[in-house]
């Protein structure tokens, strides 16, 4: 199986993915040495340095994915994913050219396997890391990124807001085979006393220190306006996002537009020379579900849609983000909304959560939200885990909200019938029809669960070859009687059943 190495406490960790995660690779020609004890992949390294020399040569120093593919180029980030997602590498090119697919790729980021986050690929997940101004450090940050990308993390958001904030993103990210995103003004107010002491000069300064270290991704809430904020008095929850709430405290005590609005431009070159794309923010998406689908809401939606077409002149990446806390009925409005105001460009959703009455629970509440809104169109889906509105996710908590949000975005590709994406589920289903144990444990998506629930009451050897399990035992169990109906129907009908050999197959091959 292709590893990949991440750091915890005491020292270097092979990390497998399980067919779950990401791998960068069996070449390790081009690997960094970390504190002299191991090596992490560099799969993109000689790419970047053509990249780079390229540049140099020509003064065209925009790096951005979507300006090559605007230029009808297909980059070696492209043609991976491409192979990666089974599709061609011109559809990958022309989406990321139009905008609807974007390719997180910093080219400080070496150690990064490239992905494609759109609705014409496969419907990914992000989970949130970081520690706290009272809790957590880098070895605890550096298990929950092993955790997240180990159960299949598609991209990594490091939320730190206290401690030594670029040591936790550098060592993240020289750790990390899967996209970075960071919110830069957390690590701005970091830097004030107040923050009315926030300003544009500092925000500048604080995002290119984080581009030169690799972050793929910003979340920049640009959108939240000054004219907005009284549209959230009739709210329950008020304004829930930190970044919106920050810029809303900013806006109310100088009186001013927000500065990230009226200096986007500035920002996005900054972001095309280090090929960052943009996540743009919903600061004002709704923290309960009666205050879903507002006015608020929907006037920064539109508002990020203006700023998307301003960004894409520049020919930098965007993805937008989306809310939230949505009841059920208003899942499929969330996703139309964004197609129309934004232009398509990829929808990355927190959730949504569909009830506020779980806390301890919502990585159910909103995974439920999460497969409509992904089963609907919304390219990625930011998991939420059982500690949400009650504390500082631990490891464990990284562990149930990537399970719950892999089910989530995996029955939505089955819904949006992606090429493959029942694979999985008819090998396992063929090994749980034919009583193979030891593939069923291997085929779940948490193969060492999966086992020990089994094994707490049938643990012996001899169980793993039994037509049966404690729950029904083996006179009642269905697929055991099911079986001999098969026969029956071969013998008398001559119907035989398909032979999904070939399928188990491949899949276990890709988890061994």
């Amino acid at each position: 199986m292709d590893k990949i190495r991440a750091l915890s406490s005491g020292g270097s960790k092979q990390m497998s993915t399980n067919g779950n995660g990401h791998s960068n690779g069996k070449d390790d020609s081009n690997s960094r040495a970390q504190g002299g004890a191991y090596a992490v992949p560099m799969p993109r390294a000689d790419w970047i340095v053509k990249r780079k020399e390229e540049a140099a040569r020509t003064g065209d120093w925009n790096m951005s994915q979507m300006h090559f593919a605007r230029k009808g180029l297909i980059t070696e980030e492209m043609a991976y994913v491409a192979h990666k997602e089974k599709l061609s590498p011109e559809l990958v090119r022309s989406e990321i050219a139009k905008g609807t697919m974007i390719i997180p790729a910093n080219i400080n980021h070496p150690e990064l396997e490239p992905m494609a986050i759109g609705v014409e690929s496969l419907c990914k997940i992000n989970a949130n890391i970081g520690n706290s101004a009272l809790s957590s450090n880098v070895d605890e940050e550096l298990r929950k990124l092993h955790t997240a990308v180990h159960f299949g993390a598609d991209t990594v958001m490091d939320l730190s807001t206290g401690g030594d904030i670029p040591m936790i993103r550098d060592a993240i990210i020289r750790h990390s085979p899967v996209p970075i995103g960071t919110v830069p003004i957390y690590e701005a107010l970091s830097r004030v006393k107040r923050v009315e002491d926030l300003n544009i000069d500092l925000y500048l300064e604080v995002i290119e220190e984080q581009a030169l270290q690799g972050v793929d991704y910003f979340t920049i809430h640009a959108g939240v306006l000054v004219q907005y904020i009284p549209m959230v008095s009739k709210r329950i929850t008020g304004i829930v996002s930190r970044g919106g709430a920050i810029l809303a405290q900013w806006m109310t005590a100088h009186h001013k537009q927000n500065f990230l609005y009226e200096n986007f431009d500035r920002i996005t070159k900054l972001m095309a020379k280090y090929d960052v794309s943009y996540s743009l923010g919903d600061g004002l998406r709704p923290g309960s579900v009666a205050d879903a689908s507002d006015e608020a809401q929907f006037a920064e939606l539109k508002t990020l849609g203006e700023l998307t077409r301003q960004a894409w002149k520049d020919d930098v990446q965007v993805m937008i983000e989306g809310p939230g806390h949505v009841p059920l009925d208003k899942i499929k409005e969330q996703v139309d909304k964004e197609v129309e105001l934004c232009d398509g460009a990829p929808f990355y959703v927190l959730g949504p959560l569909v009830t506020d009455i779980a806390p301890g629970y919502d990585h159910i509440t909103s995974a439920i939200g999460a497969a409509i809104i992904g089963w609907h169109g919304a390219a990625m889906l930011c998991y939420v885990t059982p500690k949400e509105h009650l504390g500082l996710p631990n490891e464990k908590d990284v562990k149930d909200g990537i399970i719950a949000y892999k089910i989530a975005a995996h029955a939505a590709d089955i819904a949006r019938h992606r090429p493959g994406a029942r694979d999985r589920d008819d090998a396992i289903s063929h090994a749980r029809y034919t009583f193979d144990w030891d593939k069923q444990f291997a085929l779940s998506l948490d193969p060492e669960t999966a086992r020990s629930m089994h094994d707490e009451t049938l643990p012996d050897d001899y169980y793993k070859e039994s037509a049966f399990c404690s729950m029904c035992g083996p006179k009642f169990c269905s697929m055991n009687w099911s079986s001999k109906v098969d026969k029956f129907n071969e013998e008398v009908h001559g119907l035989k059943k398909p032979d999904l050999t070939q399928i188990v197959t491949d899949q276990m091959a890709l988890r061994t």
